[in-house]
């Protein structure tokens, strides 16, 4: 089975807005923090997407985004997600409460102290180190054990 998700790490005084999953059923993401995106609905782009589920789950309206990478994720469970993967420094509105967990905007240098993916923290490294898209592949061992992470189609150490 696979998905196609958005996910997108919105940037202000260098921080980023985060989401710690604590509300629903059964989520993968229970108790991690990521960023804020989801599920491609019929016939929506990357973009369109990301529009969308920003706007569903923060309140804000994008203003300025950047497409930075396409990670695709081999979950171990029979499910391949490709996500694509956002950084935006732009946007307008209100903040409102998500339905999916808390919003909280932490310092970039924090991050890694958080409840993350293994495979979270090397594609926050990789937006930091360069500017270029890139793709990554992150397979699991379906109990959330990251086993090997692949950069541009090559492996990683």
């Amino acid at each position: 089975m696979t998905g196609l998700s958005t996910l997108c790490y919105i940037e202000k005084d260098g921080k980023y807005l985060m989401l710690h999953r604590t509300v629903k059923k059964n989520d993968v993401n229970k108790d991690k923090w990521i960023g804020v995106g989801g599920h491609f609905e019929a016939d929506e782009s990357p973009e369109e997407c990301l529009l969308r589920e920003v706007k569903e789950e923060t309140g804000y309206t994008l203003t300025s985004w950047k497409y930075r990478a396409i990670v695709t994720f081999v979950s171990g469970d029979g499910v391949t997600e490709y996500m694509s993967l956002f950084t935006a420094d732009g946007f307008t509105g209100e903040q409102i409460a998500c339905d999916e967990g808390e919003l909280k905007w932490v310092d970039k240098k924090e991050i890694d102290r958080l409840n993350l993916w293994e495979g979270d923290k090397i594609f926050f490294r990789l937006l930091e180190e360069s500017e270029e898209f890139f793709s990554l592949k992150l397979i699991y061992d379906g109990n959330g054990k990251l086993l090997k992470a692949m950069l541009n189609g090559k492996p990683m150490n």
